[in-house]
């Protein structure tokens, strides 16, 4: 699958999937923590999720426009300088204590983080033949768990684990100068994982800003967006391939946002201790992911989605009418259902786009929204009834509108149409 692709971009660009695994990860963990710090709901937990995912959404056209008009590499080294300014915005927002000031960092932070997913996954498609572009795509968001496995226990060591044990109501009895010294530690500990990654992530930068990268070659700087979203529109299988990413994303954020609180509520658990269960879910995830991108050499892979997508559904339908250890099993098997969806539904739809591959890219990156609209509803819905398992009805849902996608919408084989990438800068 990597016949005629340039190695070491390849591996750069690659990297970049571990660093966003690790910031959606690790963000993942910060609803059970703002909830504990600052004594929220389960819906006012999810906008973390609307501040992050939100980014996605309002960045993904202009992501779209600057690497139209410029290169793959423009918007990476761009979408890295927002990541690494959201980051250290963490220090300044644990200061303050003002969960909005966290809020604004996320969002700056993901705004940087759709401009590089929006750049990143038609590069990985593009480094090479189209018809090995889905697997080629399947292989570089293999490292994402790695990342997300990574951010979760950053998330374990530095910030769940410095979370006072005090509950609501005993935080509601404390003096304003207790629970801000509280509050003010546990903060600190939400800060240092973030900040730490930013030095990191400049490294990474000054490598690519560095490095001779291969351009493609669809070069010229024609943005006649009307034109595009017109052809683009007239294609069921695009169209489709944006609603399904959009509803898995809800089933992927909605599951693993309250991993740890169906963990804590159906065997008494605090968040340090369910935070294990969410990484058992990570490598199951990482491990499924490096299964499925082999076994695409047998099953097609809208085949091997439909396989998945129902699979996780019988295991939602366990997470809902069942408890204790038997549905926490079922919860974390699903993260290995989840594993292939993504990088496939993008692959599927980028097929056959030609001169619309980096709007198209940008169209699917738009639906990443799904993870805050959806989650969103899902909080709502644990609010409302009181119940952790009957949230899951949503990405039950989800999760089913991914199955008719892979049955009944998906392109079963791919375009004449080529994406060359020769030598650039």
């Amino acid at each position: 699958m990597l016949k005629k692709t340039p190695l070491l971009p390849f591996i750069l660009i690659t990297s970049l999937f571990l660093m966003w695994g690790l910031a959606n990860n690790m963000t993942d963990t910060l609803l059970s923590a703002f909830k504990r710090i600052m004594s929220m709901s389960d819906f006012q937990t999810t906008f973390v999720q609307y501040a992050f995912y939100g980014a996605y959404f309002c960045l993904a056209i202009p992501a779209a426009v600057l690497i139209k008009k410029f290169t793959y590499k423009t918007g990476i080294l761009i979408g890295l300088a927002l990541f690494i300014i959201g980051s250290l915005l963490f220090y300044p927002a644990s200061k303050t204590m003002v969960y909005g000031h966290f809020l604004a960092a996320l969002f700056i932070l993901a705004g940087g983080l759709s401009i590089l997913e929006t750049s990143a996954n038609p590069y990985i498609v593009a480094m090479g033949p189209e018809e090995t572009g889905t697997q080629r795509l399947n292989l570089a968001q293999s490292f994402n768990p790695i990342g997300s496995i990574i951010g979760v226990l950053l998330s374990k060591l530095f910030i769940l684990s410095e979370l006072n044990r005090a509950g609501e109501a005993e935080r509601a009895s404390m003096s304003p100068e207790q629970l801000q010294a509280i509050q003010s530690e546990e903060l600190t500990g939400v800060m240092g994982p973030y900040v730490g990654v930013a030095f990191f992530l400049m490294l990474l930068w000054v490598l690519i800003f560095f490095n001779r990268m291969p351009t493609s070659s669809d070069e010229d700087s024609n943005l006649n967006f009307g034109a595009a979203w017109g052809r683009l529109l007239g294609k069921r299988s695009y169209v489709w391939a944006v609603t399904a990413l959009f509803f898995y994303m809800g089933a992927q954020i909605g599951t693993w946002s309250f991993t740890i609180r169906y963990v804590m509520k159906e065997l008494n658990l605090n968040e340090e201790q369910s935070a294990d269960y969410y990484l058992a879910a990570l490598i199951l995830f990482l491990a499924s992911r490096f299964v499925c991108t082999y076994l695409m050499r047998f099953i097609s892979p809208r085949n091997l989605l439909a396989g998945l997508a129902l699979l996780g559904m019988v295991l939602t339908g366990v997470v809902i009418s069942t408890g204790g250890y038997v549905g926490v099993i079922a919860l974390v098997g699903i993260s290995g259902c989840l594993s292939l969806m993504f990088p496939t539904i993008y692959g599927l739809g980028l097929r056959g786009l030609g001169q619309d591959t980096k709007i198209g890219g940008s169209g699917l990156i738009m639906a990443i929204l799904g993870g805050a609209v959806l989650t969103g509803i899902q909080g709502q819905i644990s609010d409302a009834t009181q119940s952790i398992n009957l949230s899951f009805l949503l990405p039950l849902f989800c999760l089913g509108v991914v199955l008719y996608f892979a049955l009944k919408e998906a392109s079963p084989v791919p375009d004449n149409s080529k994406v060359a990438v020769p030598d650039g800068v």
